[in-house]
């Protein structure tokens, strides 16, 4: 896959479908005022046909993705706009340092007594004139060349990493913090950016200019261009080398404090709600007034550093031109160099020292451009724990046969959640996983979906030992409602289709009527295409399950796992559900985690899941009058005004 297209991807539709009026009741989008749609409509006339888009995700990444990041395979990806910005640069830097040989020449050959040569003045400001607009018109042709190379890498490195992301495992989400990988997604890149569009070519063109520089002073006058070299070159290596150490270390430090910033403060926003209601935002300042710190902290070492490097490099520059002058003011008056010479070799000098202070202001930038480079290769190079072979096979159409085989599994391998469990479900069979909290039902499920691989034994669907198998051919068969549903900000059209775009208006009409969300849909101002607000925050707990169990029913799954389905929904809502799970479940391997003893009751197996194993299984009928685990959890339901769904 090409970095230039392959990782940008294609265009596609618009997400608002067209514009409208009306209320739209503090929906984020009121529709577009009648008095601009002249305007809006004459842009959309320009705007071009975009195809559909080729990107295809696979889990493997290609050879060009598995490769180390680094700055110059960054570059390399757009090789033209490279090329053509380095040939800039090198003509910046020659253009650039025209003038003082220009001001050499019209001294020594045209205003020095007996050689008044007003044509050789008049040539000299002229080709002077001349190389600075050269200079203004490559400069503004390169600024445009490395802002478009700069834009076209953030492209590409934005969408691989995004796309990285999409193949981690969920033990990777489980213990990183979403600000951190926020900071990798916006600061860290944003660094990147910057220093692709400025550092570098600064970089570059200051380093070009001194190479020309020195060049320059060695054929004017190899003596004293030796001095400069002995009396201000070493001290400014070892005083570089100094400055390159500390702070590196300094702006890897500040990498990970404004990751911490950022992760308190989407941590803060995200528990707003629960903030609020314990009366926790003194204590949430407080700590996020020590995180903020620490990155002040951190800002202040390096602030320190380049306190130290840039004025020093002042005081070597002007200690060095005051020994030259001395040396170079003998020269003239032994006759061994001219004034013109004299003059042009301290015009050079000086700009000879205008580079190293840009680069001094310049190299903050640069190491937070590698310390970015650092943080984003250290996150490509994590691979996810569940990942496919690579002769991994396409599951075919599922009949829904599950065989636990000796299956051990801890988040943690030191302590086992699950400990040699073996467990069969066959094709079309709903089987319900009750226990107390923390026994592993959940954990059971997860392993069946294979968001996590057993640490010990093998899951087998139809025969065929899932880590065998595409994770695409075996995903698009199984349909899961998670215990906590998560709706994206769109309409609740949009989310509905989440898991099969290509259903149709008729399909979705269907799903809202089965699971119970047509009184919903209804009520709403414009119906499916309301838009919900993100984590869909404007819908309470209830309708989201409903929205969450509409999406996997459109799915048309032919295995269905549902983690705690009916724990957000009231009486009327769960019996709506129930109804509907007798029709969805009818035909298909279902699994169920369940706290409601009535949703297990509605299973054709119970499965008891307590101390790590299986230590029941059988029927509702048939645990009850086996007066073990799980007709004790019976009992103590009803004591508590459970209802009974056979009755």
């Amino acid at each position: 896959m090409a970095w230039g297209g392959g990782w940008g991807g294609g265009g596609g539709g618009g997400m608002f479908g067209g514009p409208h009026t009306g209320s739209s009741n503090g929906l984020p989008f009121g529709g577009i005022p009648t008095e601009l749609m002249n305007g809006v409509n004459k842009i959309l006339a320009t705007e071009p046909e975009h195809p559909a888009s080729d990107l295809a995700f696979t889990q493997l990444p290609t050879p060009d993705e598995a490769r180390r990041l680094t700055l110059p395979l960054l570059l390399s990806r757009h090789q033209g706009l490279f090329v053509w910005g380095s040939l800039l640069t090198i003509l910046i830097a020659l253009f650039g340092q025209v003038g003082p040989a220009l001001v050499s020449i019209a001294i020594d050959h045209g205003m020095l007594a007996g050689h008044y040569h007003l044509d050789i003045v008049l040539w000299c400001a002229a080709a002077y004139l001349g190389s600075a607009v050269s200079t203004v018109v490559a400069q503004r042709i390169s600024a445009v060349v490395q802002g478009k190379l700069a834009s076209y890498i953030m492209r590409d490195l934005r969408i691989l990493v995004f796309t990285h992301l999409q193949r981690l495992s969920l033990d990777f989400f489980t213990e990183e913090k979403v600000g951190v990988l926020m900071s990798r997604m916006t600061s860290d890149i944003e660094n990147l950016q910057q220093l692709l569009q400025d550092g570098i070519t600064t970089f570059a063109q200051q380093g070009l200019t001194m190479i020309i520089i020195v060049a320059v002073m060695f054929s004017m006058n190899v003596t004293l261009a030796l001095w400069t070299l002995v009396l201000v070159v070493p001290i400014l290596t070892l005083l570089t080398i100094w400055f390159h150490r500390r702070s590196e270390a300094g702006y890897v430090r500040s990498r990970d404090a404004i990751a911490g910033v950022l992760s308190d403060l989407s941590e803060s926003l995200y528990g707003i709600r629960v903030v609020t209601a314990n009366n926790r935002q003194r204590f949430n300042i407080n700590n996020h007034r020590n995180v903020v710190g620490n990155y002040r902290d951190t800002n202040m070492y390096t602030g320190r550093i380049n306190a130290t490097y840039g004025p020093a490099t002042i005081a070597i520059g002007i200690l060095g031109q005051g020994l030259l002058l001395g040396i170079g003011g003998s020269m003239v008056i032994s006759h061994h160099m001219s004034v013109g010479v004299l003059i042009a070799f301290f015009l050079y000098l000086n700009r000879f020292f205008g580079p190293i202070q840009l680069l001094v202001q310049q190299y903050n930038l640069l190491q937070q451009g590698r310390s970015s480079i650092i943080k984003l290769r250290e996150l490509l190079a994590m691979h996810p724990s569940v990942n496919e072979k690579p002769q991994a096979e396409t599951l075919p159409r599922l009949d829904g046969r599950f065989e636990f085989r000796n299956v051990t599994f801890g988040y943690d391998p030191a302590r086992p959640v699950l400990t040699d469990v073996n467990l069969t479900i066959e094709p079309g069979q709903s089987i319900a996983f009750v226990g107390p909290t923390g026994a592993g039902k959940s954990t059971l499920a997860k392993l069946a979906t294979r968001f996590y691989d057993p640490t010990d034994g093998a899951i087998f669907l139809d025969g065929h030992d899932l880590r065998d198998v595409t994770l695409h051919s075996l995903r698009s068969q199984l349909g899961v409602v998670p215990q906590e549903p998560f709706l994206f900000a769109g309409t609740l059209r949009s989310n509905l289709r989440f898991g099969r775009p290509e259903a149709t208006d008729e399909e979705i009409d269907e799903a809202v009527d089965l699971v119970g969300l047509r009184d919903l849909v209804t009520r709403l101002p414009r119906g499916l295409d309301t838009v919900v607000h993100e984590r869909g925050q404007t819908l309470s707990a209830g309708e989201r399950q409903l929205l969450a169990l509409g999406r996997a029913f459109l799915a048309r799954p032919r295995v269905l796992v549902l983690d705690e389905a009916t724990s957000s929904l009231d009486l009327q809502s769960e019996t709506v559900i129930e109804r509907a799970l007798d029709r969805i479940l009818e035909g298909r391997t279902a699994i169920l985690i369940a706290h409601r003893l009535t949703t297990a009751q509605r299973a054709d197996r119970i499965v008891v899941v307590d101390h790590g194993g299986i230590v029941e299984a059988g029927s509702h009928r048939e645990l009850v009058a086996l007066g073990g685990k799980y007709a004790g959890m019976y009992q103590s339901w009803i004591d508590a005004g459970g209802r009974d769904s056979a009755i």
